[in-house]
């Protein structure tokens, strides 16, 4: 029976396996230090009492994977907590050879060797932390008496548009890889199912080489009917993030504060909300930004990061809310009010927007010359469908995992935060 290092008591008779991290050769003693996935131990052991281990222990290298019996006991004189690792017995499960990364090593050459790499300190608590955002992202909706459901990522139209999709051969004709579940997830309200969410890949075939763009991510989206409006979609957001944020501080905010120097902020109030118009007026006044008229239809990049500092300076809020976009900027199923304003949002924290959402048209006939306005209509035909027996109002939004934690624990690049990042130059491993 194995015992995680962490779960270790004094005197019993155990096993523990792990990584080796450090082999230690002195005139009495070989010291180990076994690492696993909850922490480290040092092992002791004797030249004198135990020869037959030290032989075993020195054919060890650095990475080498064993499994070690014997029992912990407390010691004043060992680092780790003042425990170190008796053994009686040691099994050599795998000898490693030198690790290929050097101290200090470029991202893309950890990438290379993204296996190795995970094994740092600082990178499975990444994962650690990823997992608990995920797992209280579910809870909330759980809670909230939404369904999970999971849809085809193979499809066969382009899912938003005709550009950006990967094209791939099936059987004796074309598929596309999903660039969302969207037109599902919509599918998914006419089809009574209410509330829905999904945590699934998502792919976007876009040459982008920025540091929050990746060819495949993990997409979390969220459906839900019957909505007086996009105020309502917001409320939800709001609450599930506040909601995931406490999860996460809670369980770990002091090793995230330790490891990363970040604290995680939980949301005490409603996110402000505010006019992409009234936005850059805002900000020239108050920061003095200035963008050419027709720049003012989207965000750029410098209007994000200062969105959130007006957000902070103002609301004392790291999110704000932005509406009021125009069409010709939002998907064609975003429901518009009487003036053709598209009723949905984009959500900004930390100077990145990390959401789009809407109130979509579920009338078919104003859905269907919408698409026809973008030129779509005989591209999104089947989804068009899902709207002629019947659909209730309805909204949602979509998250990107993967860039939420990368702005959780204030890192630079999504290849950080995805287990194994693809972008247009990287295919392996």
């Amino acid at each position: 029976m194995r015992t995680y290092v962490n779960n270790l008591k004094e005197n019993e008779e155990t096993r523990i396996a792990g990584f080796l991290t450090k082999i230690r050769d002195t005139k009495y003693m070989v010291f180990l230090v076994l690492k696993d996935i909850t922490g480290e131990i040092q092992v002791s052991i004797s030249k004198e009492e135990q020869p037959l281990l030290v032989e075993e222990a020195l054919k060890c290298t650095i990475g080498s994977v064993v499994s070690i019996f014997g029992h912990m006991v407390l010691s004043e004189y060992v680092k780790n907590g003042g425990k170190e690792f008796i053994p009686s017995s040691i099994k050599v499960e795998s000898i490693a050879d030198a690790s290929p990364i050097e101290e200090g090593a470029e991202i893309d050459t950890r990438m290379d060797y993204r296996w190795i790499d995970l094994r740092s300190d600082a990178n499975t608590l990444i994962f650690k932390v990823q997992s608990c955002l995920v797992k209280a992202l579910r809870e909330f909706m759980y809670k909230e008496n939404f369904m999970e459901i999971h849809t085809p990522k193979l499809i066969g139209t382009a899912s938003e548009s005709g550009s950006e999709v990967f094209q791939v051969k099936y059987f004796d004709r074309e598929a596309y890889l999903a660039q969302s579940p969207q037109f599902y997830k919509q599918m998914a309200m006419a089809s009574g199912f209410d509330r829905i969410f999904e945590v699934g890949p998502v792919f976007r075939a876009e040459k982008s080489f920025t540091n929050r763009h990746s060819t495949e991510f993990t997409g979390f989206d969220v459906e839900f009917s019957f909505i007086e409006s996009y105020e309502d979609v917001m409320t939800l957001e709001e609450n599930l993030l506040t909601y995931a944020l406490g999860e996460v501080e809670k369980q770990y905010g002091n090793a995230i504060k330790e490891t990363f120097g970040v604290e995680v902020s939980v949301p005490k109030k409603a996110f402000p909300r505010v006019k992409l118009s009234d936005l850059y007026s805002i900000l020239e006044s108050k920061y003095g930004l200035v963008v050419q008229d027709d720049e003012k239809n989207d965000l750029t990049s410098e209007a994000e990061k200062l969105a959130c500092k007006y957000a902070m300076d103002e609301f004392g809020s790291e999110f704000i809310f932005v509406t009021d976009y125009p069409k010709e900027k939002r998907a064609f199923y975003h429901m518009r009010d009487e003036n053709g304003i598209p009723l949905g949002y984009d959500l900004l924290w930390r100077g990145i927007e990390i959401t789009t959402g809407a109130q979509r048209e579920h009338r078919f006939e104003i859905l269907k010359k919408q698409a026809l306005e973008k030129g779509l209509e005989k591209d999104v035909e089947f989804y068009l469908e899902f709207f002629k027996y019947g659909c209730p109002p309805h909204g949602g939004f979509g998250l990107g995992i993967d860039r939420l934690t990368m702005l959780l624990l204030g890192l630079s690049s999504l290849k950080e935060t995805e287990f194994i990042f693809r972008g247009p130059n990287r295919l392996n491993p």
